[in-house]
């Protein structure tokens, strides 16, 4: 599943348009769209969305001995 996939997943559950999210991130609507459709969100802008829907968003690598490196 693509991140723009999952942020729409995201956006129904949590009730709230793209347009709206974009503004809550002080993105225009445009540009957000953009950013979605070439799959350039940093990992920031993705911490900063799910801040801003009040959720975790979680990111690492797992080594075989189960040791995380997390941004």
């Amino acid at each position: 599943m693509s991140v723009e996939e999952q942020i729409k997943i995201l956006c129904v559950k949590k009730d709230i348009s793209l347009s709206e999210l974009a503004r809550l991130n002080n993105i225009s609507p445009q540009n957000f769209s953009q950013k979605l459709k070439r799959n350039t969100l940093t990992v920031d802008d993705l911490k900063a969305i799910a801040d801003k829907l009040e959720c975790t968003y979680q990111t690492s690598f797992v080594l075989p001995n189960g040791e995380k490196v997390e941004y």
